[in-house]
């Protein structure tokens, strides 16, 4: 029952953002926050370095996509990133930075970001869809994944 009433606050949250954002621009809404979320949670998978963990690898949920120290160094000398910072909320950066961040892969006044931050190549509307995502109000946790792919995308055709 929680997750199902902190699932319809953060739809709440994120139609409200939109329609925020979307009174206040001349253009239209930044991007989809729904889509957005899925980028960032299940392929980007933002979280596994954005994200703190206890004790127990768990992430910690009221800290999620504040960002963490990594728990892991490359086996080279090399630049290497010994946190990744927040991007709830994507402070630092206005919308048209961090979509061309994501859609380019590179910071304000051409930095690039150092490993393992990898230099995305979004495609223009999925970059807008995750700033979307990011700056809206509500982030939970997400839920664990499913253990089970669907029926049909579990099944193979016969003969195989």
């Amino acid at each position: 029952m929680n997750a199902h009433i902190s699932s319809l606050l953060f739809l709440a949250a994120i139609a409200a953002t939109v329609t925020l954002h979307a009174c206040s621009r001349d253009t239209a809404p930044l991007g989809d926050p729904v889509r957005g979320r899925y980028l960032v949670e299940q392929v980007g998978l933002c979280s596994d370095c954005h994200s703190p963990r206890n004790e127990r690898g768990e992430f910690v949920a009221e800290r999620w996509l504040e960002g963490s120290a990594l728990p892991f160094q490359p086996t080279v000398p090399m630049p290497w990133a010994a946190a990744a910072p927040a991007i709830k909320g994507l402070p630092g950066l206005s919308d048209d930075q961090a979509v061309h961040f994501l859609v380019h892969g590179e910071l304000p006044g051409g930095r690039l970001p150092r490993p393992p931050m990898p230099q995305f190549r979004f495609a223009p509307q999925d970059a807008r869809d995750v700033v979307a995502y990011l700056r809206a109000p509500i982030h939970p946790a997400p839920a664990p994944a499913p253990t089970t792919l669907p029926a049909a995308a579990n099944s193979a055709p016969a003969g195989r």
